[in-house]
């Protein structure tokens, strides 16, 4: 299981300085607010960290629009939730300069690119999900379906609340390989070309003659005819030669994905 325990911590604390702005076409005053700045980090969703900001711009647009659903856009482009922060800041990294300067929206919610998040227990559903769906990848689902109730609130509080020991206790049973040396069954993760497209396949972390596989062997099964495909994952860009099973138990986010953030070639 992951067992490097001060790489957990340094992604753990990876985070993000933002800067969050109101749209200026909902601005009701003659004067804009102030922006609003954060540090958030790159494992949890902006649901989960944007209270403040929702409540420094409400008093600065109109009364009917105070009880709307806030929404987020980088470069005219609606930030979809659901996905970790720090996988929505690697996809666009290239076009991104400290702090990342997001726009704040009440109005003309786009119906049809981002799904509705009234509360946070929508997000704790979508999290939980994942991490049932990774489980399967991983241990065919039993490790998930044996937990008690209390396991799963305790992942959830511990990502909600910021608590590496709180998460871990939990999270470390989900890291842990089958009873044999072989790993987890197959590798939960995602490639990302772009936000609105991802690619998953089935990839064992070890080969049919028992090779370990690396991230290079991922890369080659999954984009056979790119020859060159760089990878980032929390704002960093791991070495091809890294182990498949290592990269997933220490590199994966609180929802046991590896979330790989592609430029093919």
């Amino acid at each position: 299981m992951a067992n490097d325990r001060e790489v957990l911590r340094e992604i753990w604390e990876g985070k993000i300085p933002v800067c969050f702005q109101l749209d200026s076409e909902e601005v009701c005053e003659l004067q804009a607010p102030d922006p609003f700045y954060l540090m958030v980090s790159r494992l949890s969703y902006f649901p989960l960290c944007t209270d403040k900001v929702r409540k420094h711009f409400m008093r600065h647009i109109q009364l009917d629009k105070q009880e709307n659903e806030m929404w987020l856009e980088f470069n005219g482009i609606p930030l979809k939730w659901h996905l970790p922060i720090g996988v929505l800041f690697d996809i666009y990294s290239n076009d991104i300069q400290l702090p990342w300067n997001i726009v704040v929206h009440f109005d003309k919610f786009p119906e049809n690119v981002i799904m509705h998040c009234h509360n946070k227990e929508v997000v704790e559903a979508h999290f939980l999900a994942c991490i049932k769906e990774a489980d399967v990848l991983k241990h065919r689902g039993q490790l998930v379906s044996s937990m008690q109730k209390k396991d799963h609130n305790q992942l959830w509080l511990g990502l909600l609340n910021d608590k590496f020991d709180q998460f871990w206790a939990v999270n470390r049973r989900l890291m842990e390989a089958s009873n044999n040396d072989e790993g987890f069954k197959y590798i939960p993760f995602r490639c990302y070309t772009n936000e609105d497209k991802y690619i998953q396949k089935l990839v064992k972390p070890v080969s049919e003659e028992g090779q370990r596989k690396t991230l290079k062997h991922l890369l080659n099964e999954v984009f056979p005819d790119k020859e060159k495909v760089q990878v980032q994952t929390h704002g960093i860009m791991p070495p091809l030669e890294t182990p498949l099973q290592w990269l997933s138990e220490h590199l994966s986010y609180p929802d046991n994905f590896l979330h790989l953030c592609l430029n093919t070639s």
